[in-house]
């Protein structure tokens, strides 16, 4: 009998991690939920459970800190000896608006931290169990406002929103996917950036039409794909349904 797929989600307490913690399950992984607060990570599992959703386990992990990186591999290590799916979504956007001229280099290298350096330390420490899975998928969570052509664009609808930190920061995770994907080309890995889209509001408070669990498809879909499938690519669905979306 195959063994159950797992699946790591970074970030996954809580709003789409938990969707995508949800889809996974009900596609029959077991999941482990990277929480940087255990406490909430174990009401997640609590959620799911009275869901009936059961094959879910919490570590806690800080991607922002190498030592809970390392500890969180060394914890799912002892209960699997492969990963087939890494979600890299933990991230912060810290307070805005972000100025290129005001937002201050500290807060710059804190979004950073997470947001950039957080998913290359999570794809370092858990690669070993990743090359033990026949399909290994990572997927990299990003945004559309992370496209250069989206934000030097002044007829997209998200050209005003100008938030320093966040966008560079994924502009760099997004360089992180292309390169990683390419040092893996020969291999069965798939490596793909995707944007789940503005979830119900978005930075100016607006009511967004997008639900949670469109959200969540967005990035099963990438989680799933088959060794046919795109790798080294960038999808937002919210901006460019048909298709990739520009660098």
């Amino acid at each position: 009998m195959r063994k159950m797929r797992t699946a790591l989600i970074t970030g996954a307490n809580k709003g789409i991690s938990l969707e995508i913690a949800r889809k996974l399950i009900d596609e029959g992984f077991f999941v482990y939920i990277g929480s940087r607060d255990l406490r909430k990570g174990i009401e997640a599992i609590k959620e799911l459970a009275a869901e009936g959703l059961g094959t879910v386990d919490v570590v806690q992990l800080d991607a922002s800190n190498q030592l809970s990186v390392d500890a969180a591999r060394k914890e799912i290590g002892v209960k699997t000896d492969a990963l087939d799916v890494l979600i890299n979504n933990a991230d912060i956007i810290d307070n805005m608006p972000q100025s290129a001229r005001n937002y201050s280099i500290d807060s710059i290298k804190d979004v950073f931290e997470t947001n950039y350096y957080g998913p290359i330390r999570v794809v370092h420490a858990f690669f070993d169990l990743m090359k033990k899975s026949l399909n290994p998928r990572i997927v990299n969570v990003t945004c559309g406002l992370g496209s250069q052509a989206v934000a030097s664009d002044p007829a997209n609808p998200y050209y005003p929103y100008k938030i320093t930190g966040y966008q560079c920061a994924k502009n760099a995770l997004n360089i992180y996917t292309i390169n990683l994907a390419y040092d893996l080309r020969e291999t069965n890995f798939k490596v793909n950036a995707v944007d789940p889209g503005f979830i119900k509001i978005d930075f100016d408070n607006r009511q967004r039409a997008e639900t949670i669990e469109e959200a969540g498809n967005r990035v099963v879909k990438y989680a799933l794909i088959g060794n046919d499938g795109p790798t080294g690519k960038f999808y937002s669905e919210e901006l460019y349904p048909a298709g990739e979306c520009p660098w």
